[in-house]
């Protein structure tokens, strides 16, 4: 029986082309594409997939927050994070998250194969040139330093400011008040000691919640 697996990329030709790639490997299926957090913690509870293949940075929910939520709802699904940063501190935030495997998007394509089959048999993976004592660290160290105190909710909003989205427009997307997004954000503030919104936009493409060219 082929191992199903569920996509999450914000670009359709990116999903497009892991679908071809995976279509080859034998045992395995790719059974949904989401394009951002939101849709692919849905497809998810839709399609129970065995593995998603999930971008880091994606619009509205990240794929580091994406991941922390599968871990608390549906466990078992393992995530393998495939994303253009390989610096260890994308890394070490994945891992934390409770991802299972890290695939840098420049590695040759028969990696993305090792890793699937890894976490299928209960292993971790780290495409080279990722060294596999971050997997050492990332059990060892709690949350990375950018984002150490923070609740998913800060997050959320950390993203959602960075992202140019105004207070009244973050309150709609997330269900809560102005009041509430106004509170969160102060203490978001003086959790990071960082008090203007191009401060906060830095911090956030620093941890990988947003890409510097959004």
């Amino acid at each position: 029986m082929n191992c199903r697996i569920l996509l999450a990329d914000d670009h359709a030709l990116v999903r497009g082309g892991l679908k071809a790639l995976i279509d080859g490997f034998s045992g395995f299926e790719v059974v949904g594409e989401a394009a951002d957090g939101e849709q692919a913690l849905a497809m998810a509870r839709e399609h129970s997939p065995e593995v998603m293949i999930m971008d880091i940075t994606m619009p509205g929910l990240n794929g580091l927050d994406a991941c922390r939520r599968l871990q608390r709802t549906l466990p078992a699904i393992a995530v393998v994070v495939l994303s253009m940063h390989s610096a260890e501190h994308y890394v070490l935030a994945a891992l934390r998250a409770g991802a299972r495997a890290y695939v840098v998007k420049d590695a040759a394509p028969d990696c993305l194969e090792q890793a699937l089959r890894a976490v299928r048999e209960g292993r971790r993976y780290l495409s080279p040139p990722l060294s596999p004592a971050l997997f050492e660290h990332a059990d060892r160290e709690g949350e990375g330093p950018g984002l150490l105190g923070l609740t998913g909710r800060q997050r959320e909003i950390l993203q959602l400011i960075a992202e140019g989205h105004a207070t009244r427009d973050i309150a709609t997307r997330l269900h809560i008040s102005v009041k509430t997004v106004e509170t969160h954000r102060a203490q978001l503030m003086q959790r990071l000691e960082i008090f203007d919104v191009a401060g906060l936009t830095r911090h956030a493409i620093r941890c990988g919640l947003v890409s510097p060219d959004r």
